[in-house]
């Protein structure tokens, strides 16, 4: 069963993201975590294959934490969702060696989907 990680500051925006995801993909397993040391705890006991990363989270930052994952686990997939969608972010995120880059401002729930199949399908 796939597994994925929602690493987001706002509880609100998890829940949409996880009814979004849930919509499209019922097997989907669904993590949570509110900043980068509860995503590190999570990812550990349960890799997930895709990982939604806000960039601006307490503590360090989503694109650190990013490059920390995609260090330990260089298979797992890396989604930049962020409301700051500028290209100095964008090439942070590549950068970080994240897989993909979504601006939360438009990005729609169709893409969003796409992309997860895209990326379910591919493994």
């Amino acid at each position: 069963m796939p597994k994925a990680l929602i690493v987001d500051d706002s509880a609100i925006f998890r829940k949409l993201l996880k009814e979004t995801l849930h919509s499209g993909f019922p097997s989907l397993e669904i993590f949570e975590a509110a900043n980068a040391e509860e995503a590190i705890q999570k990812i550990d006991v349960h890799p997930p294959d895709l990982i939604f990363v806000d960039i601006k989270l307490p503590g360090e930052n989503g694109l650190a934490l990013t490059a920390k994952i995609k260090d330990k686990y260089p298979d797992a997939i890396v989604i930049i969702l962020t409301s700051y969608d500028t290209p100095e972010y964008r090439e942070a995120a590549i950068q970080s060696k994240a897989n993909h880059f979504l601006s939360k401002g438009s990005s729609s729930k169709e893409g969003i989907l796409t992309l997860v199949e895209s990326i379910l399908t591919g493994r």
